[in-house]
């Protein structure tokens, strides 16, 4: 998995940041899925290595202009791309209508089908790779993290071992990578998880934007590889952040470190943090670095490997 962040701002853009987009590329499965999408979200598709065409899933975290004002334009542009089969979309009960409404009114009918799930905490979606769930956050309207979670997927095939054991290549090789057993036509019963290394343990990735702190979003986010979590508002800024229903970046830093994950990615700034001012992104980075040290900023076009990231020990650099 590839998080590739296509808007970084909160509220507007700024001659920088977008607002709210980010994909998760499936680069061996050539998809991808859409966390988001704020007006404009489809120019920076076009400026990224993210196809437009390759997007089957977009989940919409809130009804916001912010995060939804680029969907109706970008569902267009897909039907145009030529090759989009099917999309299916989650968000709030209020999406479906939204979108009927903005398609209706523009007169704008897409060559391909879409389906609206609306969400509510607990399963999402699944399919043979990935389980999603979403959990409750706490903003001034209704609004939903998403977990994305990759299942475990079987170990290593030790074909050396095979070989040195007389094992015939063939169907008795793929029934043993797949950890069957099998008996031989010499007699012998083979064990095949004898012949694996230990099962490959899923990623896992949850997304949490707009939301002040939350139990919901520390269990939703419990043991995953990147957490990626608004921090609209600097330390200082908090009481506008009780204001707003918006995270801080000690906040965010703090869900982290409750949940125990391996690397958290702050994003959803405010403007007023742009360079030139008092406080700038630098100084909410130390602020949350403070608490939780595996912390990146985000920034527009910023593509990371999940598990480079979960690795990761220096901060990419931001940009002026």
């Amino acid at each position: 998995m590839q998080i590739t962040f296509l808007g970084t701002s909160s509220g507007v853009p700024t001659r920088k940041r977008n607002v709210s987009s980010i994909a998760l590329r499936l680069p061996q499965r050539a998809e991808v899925w859409l966390m988001d999408c704020g007006e404009g979200t489809q120019q920076q598709i076009l400026r990224s290595d993210v196809k437009i065409s390759q997007i089957t899933k977009i989940f919409i975290t809130h009804m916001h202009g912010d995060h939804i004002f680029g969907l109706a334009g970008l569902l267009a542009s897909c039907g145009m791309a030529g090759n989009v089969e099917h999309i299916d979309l989650y968000g709030p009960a209020d999406l479906g209508e939204y979108l009927n409404s903005c398609l209706r009114y523009s007169d704008t009918r897409l060559s391909y089908p879409i389906k609206v799930h609306k969400v509510a905490p607990g399963f999402v979606c699944e399919d043979e790779e990935f389980t999603v769930t979403c959990a409750a956050l706490k903003h001034r309207v209704t609004a939903h993290g998403y977990r994305i979670e990759q299942k475990d997927r079987l170990g290593r095939f030790n074909v050396e071992k095979a070989i040195a054991q007389k094992i015939p290549s063939g169907p008795l090789y793929g029934q043993l990578k797949r950890g069957q057993n099998v008996t031989l036509a010499d007699g012998r019963f083979i064990n095949g998880s004898d012949f694996q290394s230990p099962p490959q343990i899923g990623h896992k990735v949850v997304y949490c934007t707009d939301t002040i702190y939350c139990e919901n979003a520390v269990e939703l986010a419990k043991d995953a590889d990147v957490l990626i979590h608004e921090a609209t508002f600097a330390h200082q800024d908090a009481d506008l952040a009780y204001q707003r229903m918006h995270s801080t970046t000690t906040m965010a830093a703090q869900v982290a470190l409750a949940a125990g994950v391996k690397a958290l990615i702050m994003t959803h700034f405010s403007p007023r943090y742009a360079p030139g001012n008092s406080v700038q992104l630098d100084d909410l980075l130390h602020e949350a670095r403070m608490i939780f040290p595996n912390t990146y900023i985000s920034y527009d076009f910023m593509t990371f490997d999940v598990e480079a990231i979960a690795l990761a020990k220096e901060t990419p650099k931001i940009p002026a």
